[in-house]
C-alpha cells in the first residue's frame, strides 16, 4: 500500500545503504533518522549527524544512548558545511526541513544553505545512491526554501540524476513532500 513520507524515505535509504558505509543525516533533529541510518550501516558504518541547535543534539544523542549506538559523530554546525567533515564517498543522505519539533519555530532551515550541503553532498555520493529530501513548507520561510530546492532538483542534468518526487496531492495544511535523488 501507499507509504507515508517518512516511511518511504526511509525505505529508499534501506534499499540503497549498504552496511559499512558512510552517510549523512543532514537535519538531525530528534535523532529518528540518525538512529534508522546507524542501524542501517551497522556498526562498521558511520553517520555523521548534522544540526545547529543544542536542543538536537541533546535528543540525538539520548536516543542513540538509549539504543547503544556509537557510529555517529554529532555535527554541532550547519550541513552547508558538510566537506568540512565528511572527506569520503557517501552512500546515502537523508535531510528533513523545517523546524525542530517543539523548538523554536523560527529556526529553521534556509534555502542557501540547504542547497549548499545538498550540492556537497551529491559531490562525494556514490554512483546510484540516494539524497532524500523531506520538504516541510508549511510554516514561515518554507514556502521560499520549498520553490528553491525543487528549482534546484529540476536543473540537474538528467544524464548525471535522477530526481523523484513523492507527494499525496488530496491533503490540507501543506503536507511535506518528498524529494529522491539519485546519481547516476
Amino acid at each position: 500500500m501507499l507509504k507515508g513520507i517518512l516511511q518511504f524515505a526511509h525505505q529508499l535509504l534501506e534499499e540503497s545503504v549498504e552496511r559499512g558505509e558512510t552517510v549523512i543525516d543532514a537535519t538531525c533533529g530528534n535523532g529518528n533518522d540518525t538512529l534508522f541510518l546507524s542501524k542501517t550501516v551497522g556498526d562498521d558504518g558511520h553517520v555523521f549527524a548534522f544540526d545547529i541547535q543544542e536542543q538536537a543534539h541533546q535528543e540525538t544523542k539520548a536516543l542513540l544512548t538509549k539504543h547503544g549506538k556509537s557510529n555517529v559523530s554529532l555535527i554541532h554546525d550547519s550541513h552547508e558545511h558538510v566537506e568540512k567533515y565528511v572527506h569520503n564517498e557517501i552512500g546515502g543522505a537523508i535531510f528533513n526541513l523545517g523546524y525542530l519539533p517543539r523548538s523554536d519555530k523560527r529556526i529553521i532551515t534556509k534555502p542557501d544553505t540547504t542547497i549548499a550541503a545538498i550540492d556537497a553532498i551529491l559531490n562525494r555520493l556514490k554512483k546510484n545512491k540516494l539524497v532524500v529530501i523531506v520538504v516541510y513548507h508549511g510554516h514561515e520561510g518554507g514556502k521560499e526554501e520549498k520553490e528553491a530546492v525543487l528549482n534546484y532538483c529540476m536543473a540537474l542534468d538528467q544524464k548525471k540524476f535522477s530526481v523523484l518526487q513523492y507527494r499525496f496531492i488530496n491533503q490540507v495544511n501543506h503536507p511535506p513532500f518528498l524529494l529522491a535523488i539519485q546519481k547516476k
